[in-house]
């Protein structure tokens, strides 16, 4: 029976039910000491394992302990815990669930996104915990009035074994179907979100809630659920036989989906936190056109081809360089900035800073440590496009005011070095120059670091019209750029070529 208005629990007070399952009933309350509206969880009196030393009892009080173990803002907080009472003192989250936004139609893929990174943020905080949720669903995950995401319902959720991983599965605890199922009709766990492994009564680890993930993210992107039958029967089946039609989701999606989604868990996502990395690569390779994407990916491969070939063939032998460790970042640009070609970001030689343009035409470059969350403006390149370090990092080269600048890179005023009325791509060497494409319709140049005469490097062939975006390998030996023939403005027809310097005939280059 449910719990009247203005009941006592503890030192709150019920207001009225906000819902009830197999868990527990969740009332709004008033904490009566602090004044404030709050989320009480309570479990019912004639529920199975209700009272102290059952079941039920023991996992509701381990909820309370792992909500206690973690403090995020996209994981519900726990204000309390009244064993005497069953009690379970919440915030209280205001706002629909994510099943009920779903229910109001299928989520674009830009709001998806976002409540996607939220949720694996969420879930990245448990797992470092050592905590599994177990019973990641749409229902569980309320948005707030400003759409952020709270993760609810860490009833079933239990800590990795330490040093194993895995969860051992028993019949008291497991998300599958237990022996409660035929006594009260209770399912622990939603079948239609379980993994294979989980659904199965296998060993079970992060990787449960990996794939519960990515069947939130495809509920969010198509309204329905791929693996969801007429019986839990059914949905059992196939969960662990079927695959779902993965060109019913957005082909930025597709990648992250079939990563979580993997049947084996072996081969699944390993961590939430890649989930960052997987959307933003699809968020970026689909703000391209296709017909522009791919000379960019070749030309990527063929820089990074020439890099590796410059330092084993190019130069003398040197010994490894120390290994560095692995960096993740966000970057959170403006609404409107701009990361197409001609203003992409750049990161410093040695990895320890990042810059880009914040507005086109309109705001100086921004530049942020990567160890840091603060991004600055660098004084003295207003309307800068195009930014490149210097070697050492202690420069920052760009483009302004049809000319080719420089600024120390903690900011100051700018150095002119050349005149570029329609600047496209310049790369630092270690050799005291800069290559340029300082007109759009002509072969590269090179300009002295400190300012000076720009001299011609390449020469355009028979029906070439433009060589732009060079980038300057290690020891200043070779060039990689790209040729146009056909048109200025398309990538269809461009050549990625390669110069190298000739031995022992200073500034001349061959191809």
């Amino acid at each position: 029976m449910a719990l009247q208005s203005g009941t006592l629990v503890g030192g709150y007070e019920v207001v009225g039910l906000i819902g009830s399952g197999a868990m527990g009933e969740v009332y709004r309350a008033r904490d009566l000491t602090l004044d404030r509206d709050i989320a009480l969880k309570v479990l019912p009196d004639s529920s199975p394992g209700s009272h102290p030393g059952d079941d039920r009892s023991a996992r509701f009080q381990r909820e309370a302990q792992l909500l206690a173990a973690m403090n995020h803002p996209h994981i519900a907080q726990i204000f309390g815990f009244d064993s005497s009472a069953h009690a379970l003192a919440m915030e209280l989250v205001e706002g629909p669930t994510l099943a009920e936004r779903i229910a109001a139609g299928r989520i674009p893929f830009a709001e998806a996104r976002r409540i996607a990174l939220e949720i694996a943020d969420a879930l990245d905080a448990a797992h470092e915990r050592g905590v599994v949720h177990r019973d990641l669903k749409p229902a569980n995950i309320k948005l707030t009035a400003s759409g952020s995401v709270k993760v609810l319902d860490f009833g079933l959720a239990k800590l990795q074994h330490p040093g194993r991983g895995a969860l051992m599965t028993d019949r008291q605890d497991s998300p599958t179907i237990t022996g409660h199922f035929t006594q009260a009709g209770i399912i622990l766990g939603t079948v239609a979100y379980m993994a294979p492994e989980q659904a199965a009564g296998r060993a079970t680890d992060k990787r449960v809630d990996i794939w519960a993930f990515g069947l939130v993210v495809w509920e969010m992107l198509t309204g329905d659920r791929p693996f969801a039958r007429a019986t839990p029967a059914e949905t059992l089946a196939a969960v662990i036989s079927s695959e779902p039609d993965f060109a019913r989701v957005p082909p930025q999606a597709r990648r992250l989906l079939r990563r979580c989604l993997d049947k084996d868990p072996k081969r699944r996502l390993r961590d939430i936190g890649e989930v960052v990395f997987l959307l933003d690569e699809a968020a970026v390779a689909s703000a391209v056109p296709p017909s522009r994407r791919a000379p960019w990916i070749i030309a990527a491969v063929a820089v990074m081809a020439a890099a590796i070939l410059s330092a084993v063939v190019l130069t003398p032998r040197q010994s490894s360089p120390a290994p560095r460790p692995l960096m993740r970042f966000d970057l959170a640009a403006e609404s409107d900035a701009s990361f197409d070609v001609t203003s992409a970001p750049a990161i410093s030689p040695d990895g320890a800073r990042i810059i880009y343009p914040a507005r086109r035409g309109t705001k100086p470059l921004q530049i942020r440590e990567i160890n840091q969350a603060m991004v600055v403006d660098l004084a003295g390149t207003e309307g800068a496009t195009q930014p490149f370090f210097s070697p050492d990092g202690q420069w920052v080269g760009f483009f302004a005011d049809n000319k080719l600048k420089k600024v120390p890179v903690h900011g100051g005023t700018p150095v002119i070095l050349s005149d570029a009325s329609n600047g496209r791509g310049a790369s630092w060497g270690d050799d005291g120059f800069i290559v340029a494409a300082l007109l759009n319709t002509a072969a590269l140049s090179r300009v002295p670091s400190d300012g000076g005469k720009p001299e011609p490097v390449t020469q355009l062939e028979d029906g070439e019209l433009t060589h732009r975006w060079p980038q300057v390998l290690p020891g200043s030996a070779a060039i990689i750029f790209t040729g146009h023939t056909t048109s200025l403005n398309s990538y269809e027809d461009a050549s990625i070529d390669a110069y190298v310097s000739c031995p022992g005939a200073a500034g001349a280059w061959m191809p």
